[in-house]
C-alpha cells in the first residue's frame, strides 16, 4: 500500500518531539524514591541498541549499574555525578570497543559481518578493504590507539543522544556525564570483571527530577545553521 503524507499527523509528531527537547535538561539530582519501570527503561535501551553507527559496527556496550556498592566505588572518581550516582533510578556506563576489536581483520569485525550484518561472503573482502582504507588513509585512525577509541566513542554519543531524547519523550529525565577519571573508572571496572576489551566513553543517569530547571537557552538558528545553495 502506498504511504501518504499526513500533514496533521506530522505536525503532531513534530510538536511532541520539540516538546521533549524543551523538557530535556542535564538533571543534576533525581528523586531517589521514584524508579523507572522495567518496560520504560527497556524502551530507552532499545533506542540505543537501534542507533546508527559508522559502517554499522555497533562498537558499544551499555552497562546499567544498579548495584549500590559499585556506584559507591565509582563515586570518588566520578566528580561529574556526585548527586546523580546516589539518586538516579538507572545509571549507565557507555563503553566503546578498542582498536583491537575494530580493525578490518579483527575477529569482532569479521563475526559482525557474518552474524549480524549478514554480508554475503563474496562481498566481505571488498567491504573490509573499503573499511581499512577509511581507517588508514582517510581518517588516519590506525596511527594511534586513542584516535581509534575517540572515533568509536563518537558512535556511542549517537546512541546516548537517542536514549536521552527517547527518555524525554516519555517524561523521564537524564544527564550525560563526562566528569570522571577515565583511567580510575576503567581500573574499577576491570577489577569487577566488567570492562573486557572496552574503554569508558561516557556515562548517563536517568530518573525523575526533584526540581524544575531554569528556562532552556540556546543560540539562535541563524547562529548555528548555514545554508549553502
Amino acid at each position: 500500500m502506498e504511504k501518504t503524507y499526513d500533514p496533521s499527523l506530522a505536525h503532531t509528531v513534530k510538536t511532541n518531539i520539540l516538546k521533549a527537547f524543551q523538557f530535556r535538561h542535564a538533571c543534576k539530582e533525581f528523586d531517589p524514591n521514584q524508579k523507572i519501570s522495567d518496560a520504560d527503561f527497556e524502551f530507552i535501551l532499545e533506542t540505543g541498541r537501534l542507533s546508527p553507527s559508522s559502517f554499522g559496527f555497533e562498537p558499544w556496550k551499555f552497562v546499567v549499574v544498579q548495584n549500590k556498592e559499585l556506584r559507591n566505588k565509582l563515586l570518588p572518581v566520578t566528580w561529574g555525578a556526585k548527586k546523580q550516582l546516589p539518586t538516579a533510578s538507572h545509571f549507565v556506563l557507555l563503553l566503546t570497543r578498542t582498536k583491537a576489536d575494530l580493525t578490518a581483520d579483527s575477529s569482532y569485525v569479521i563475526n559482525h559481518l557474518n552474524q549480524v550484518k549478514k554480508v554475503p561472503e563474496e562481498m566481505q573482502e571488498g567491504f573490509r578493504r573499503v573499511y581499512h582504507n577509511f581507517q588508514e588513509n582517510e581518517f588516519k585512525l590506525l596511527d594511534n590507539e586513542r584516535f581509534m577509541f575517540e572515533w568509536a566513542s563518537r558512535q556511542t554519543y549517537i546512541a546516548l543522544g537517542n536514549m536521552m531524547t527517547a527518555a524525554a519523550q516519555i517524561g523521564i529525565d537524564s544527564c550525560p556525564i563526562e566528569g570522571f577519571d577515565k583511567e580510575a573508572v576503567e581500573h574499577i571496572l576491570q577489577e569487577e570483571g566488567i570492562l573486557g576489551s572496552f574503554g569508558v566513553s561516557c556515562m548517563a543517569a536517568f530518573g525523575y527530577r526533584v526540581a524544575e530547571p531554569r528556562e532552556k537557552t540556546r543560540q539562535s538558528a541563524d547562529q548555528v545553521v548555514q545554508w549553502v545553495d
